[in-house]
């Protein structure tokens, strides 16, 4: 995998805040904060089953794009982050792709349990292209230890940033997925805490090249994902269930906390919140895709408000669940009692979201 330093960037980013000047065409679907709901459990209160985890919203299909084909996942780390807490994240990545070595992993693994339940959207749609042909790879990844736009980020810096860890040769923004991840120290202005852990959104206002001169690196729309570290921030809304919610989302449960698989509670927060918006942005890249909005059904009808918790998508629409019982049901590590729902690469066990299958309007959520 390849990694640079932002200092080989710092100019491209300069031009790159011009570039995203007006985003007109943001679809910020956000990873949401905590709603504590069960799959299959009679207890779930009211607010609760508003984000049901099971058949109670149907995610339309909006006749719209779908990503297909090889997908490049280019990352901006923004903030300080130790090398482990990177190599989290990027065997998450690594753990995605249909390689042999990840066929072996261990069951259920990340890549033939969890990531397969996304090629359902695919034989709803009636996709042209099969789902087998959805591949997913790590590209490059930028450094910014030193915090470029500050410790307080705007949702424009957010796509700014975006932008430069984008590559022109990702066939106008359609083979890839941008991300920028956020350490525990960087406020975001965009609902961060409040409504959302993290977004995923498109911009296609742009023709201009890092450089300034005209190309047309990024004449179609290019997705793009912000996902923000909240260890020191609101771990009991990002976090759980590896912290205690605040008292106002623990809905009258005593609700058990569990041991983070990675033993790394914002990161593996941070992965569980990205898995779901990458979920989110293959199956509604652009807007027109599969979700439901209670707002409206209009393409770009997202977004409008930073507490707004925006649509159901792919994950969103199972809030909250990671077993057949919430999480309750989990694998759990003999030896240091981790829990965790899939193996992954290089031996890493991670706790991924419920994947809503649009065909049975129920939550792929478990191998048990």
């Amino acid at each position: 995998m390849a990694s640079s330093s932002i200092s080989q960037f710092g100019l491209q980013l300069l031009v790159v805040i011009s570039l995203f000047h007006h985003l007109s065409n943001i679809a910020a679907a956000s990873a949401r904060k905590l709603i504590i709901i069960s799959s299959n459990s009679s207890n779930s209160n009211s607010s609760s089953s508003d984000q049901s985890s099971s058949s109670n919203h149907y995610l339309h299909y909006h006749n719209g794009t779908l990503l297909t084909g090889r997908i490049t996942i280019h990352l901006l780390w923004y903030g300080n982050f130790k090398p482990s807490q990177r190599a989290i994240i990027s065997d998450f990545i690594a753990s995605l792709s249909s390689s042999p070595e990840n066929n072996l992993q261990k069951h259920p693994s990340v890549s033939t349990w969890w990531w397969k339940a996304i090629h359902n959207y695919y034989d709803f749609a009636g996709a042209p292209s099969s789902p087998g042909r959805l591949s997913l790879e790590l590209g490059k990844q930028i450094l910014d230890h030193n915090y470029t736009f500050g410790k307080s980020l705007s949702k424009n810096q957010i796509a700014q940033l975006a932008a430069a860890a984008a590559n022109k040769d990702d066939n106008n923004g359609r083979n890839a997925v941008n991300v920028v991840l956020t350490a525990d120290d960087v406020a975001v202005d965009n609902g961060f805490c409040r409504s959302k852990c993290g977004t995923h959104g498109y911009s296609n206002e742009n023709n201009t090249n890092y450089k300034g001169k005209k190309k047309n690196y990024y004449k179609k729309s290019a997705a793009y994902i912000w996902v923000g570290n909240s260890e020191s921030q609101c771990p009991g809304y990002c976090a759980w269930p590896f912290h205690q919610p605040p008292q106002k989302l623990k809905q009258k449960q005593n609700q058990s906390l569990i041991t983070s698989p990675n033993n790394d509670m914002g990161m593996d927060g941070m992965v569980a919140n990205f898995a779901g918006l990458l979920a989110a942005t293959v199956t509604n890249p652009f807007g027109n895709g599969y979700y439901y909005y209670k707002g409206g059904e209009g393409e770009g009808d997202y977004d409008d408000d930073d507490d707004d918790d925006g649509p159901l998508e792919a994950a969103s629409a199972c809030t909250g669940v990671y077993a057949k019982n919430a999480y309750l049901d989990l694998l759990v590590d003999p030896i240091v009692g981790a829990s965790y729902n899939a193996n992954g690469a290089n031996g890493r066990r991670y706790l991924v979201p419920a994947i809503y299958n649009p065909i049975t309007s129920t939550c792929s959520s478990t191998h048990i």
